[in-house]
């Protein structure tokens, strides 16, 4: 099991942690269909909410990292448990609260 947070440090089990507004099921996708499929979800979601996304392909581990440094959404952190790789992706831009 790995798990890594926003600031590339090992946490605690953050499946339980993260409160997402919205989760995506991108088992069984191959890339890169995860990482379209997530870009697709943070254009429904308003600033500063968080996408939770569940893959199981292995490029997605890189995809979303390397999509994260390239825009201004926040990978908060990401975890794999046995062959599935969870992501909590904070959308970029000001909440209004």
């Amino acid at each position: 099991m790995v798990e890594q947070s926003a600031s590339g440090k090992t946490e605690p089990n953050t499946v339980a942690r993260f409160k997402p507004d919205r989760l995506l099921d991108a088992c069984g996708l191959h890339c890169p269909l995860p990482l379209l499929k997530a870009k697709q979800a943070l254009a429904d979601l308003m600033p500063g909410q968080l996408l939770e996304i569940r893959a199981t392909d292995a490029g997605s581990w890189r995809d979303m990292a390397s999509f994260t440094e390239l825009s201004d959404h926040v990978l908060e952190a990401r975890e794999q448990h046995d062959d599935v790789y969870y992501f909590w992706i904070r959308k970029a831009g000001k909440s209004h609260s």
